[in-house]
């Protein structure tokens, strides 16, 4: 019985296709995603107050909205490649300020895109990450 061995310690080589020229990795444009974003929360959330909090369920329903939108864009500007997440969080602005950053590039053709947006009542900080899955 004969067994190949492979060292775990080696990358994984990556395939040439069948015609023995490899096809280049997909892009994703994060540029383009984040301008979207910026007008998206512009536009969802300019006019909104924190709720009382009776009305909380309203914050949910923000978060989902923007962050399936964004991620119905991702899958505008590349559908196929990538795995997409969105982190939408929104707060009550009591004058404390907000920053967020995240970078996770495993790849070279990872792809992080972030905006936040703030007005006198709450904070929304919008997150996604494009991850490439070949």
């Amino acid at each position: 019985m004969t067994m190949a061995s492979t060292s775990l310690s080696s990358p994984p080589r990556s395939e040439p296709s069948r015609s023995g020229v490899s096809s280049p990795r997909p892009q994703f444009d994060s540029d383009l995603l984040k301008a979207y974003m910026k007008k998206l929360l512009s536009t969802t959330l300019q006019s909104s107050q924190w709720p009382e909090a009776k009305d909380r369920d309203k914050v949910k329903g923000w978060m989902k909205e923007i962050g399936e939108r964004v991620k119905e864009r991702m899958l505008e500007i590349q559908p196929r490649g990538f795995k997409y997440i969105v982190m939408t969080q929104i707060n009550e602005n009591l004058g404390q300020g907000g920053r967020a950053d995240m970078v996770c590039h495993w790849e070279d053709s990872d792809r992080v895109a972030q905006e936040i947006f703030s007005n006198d009542s709450l904070i929304c900080i919008c997150i996604a990450l494009a991850l490439r899955t070949y």
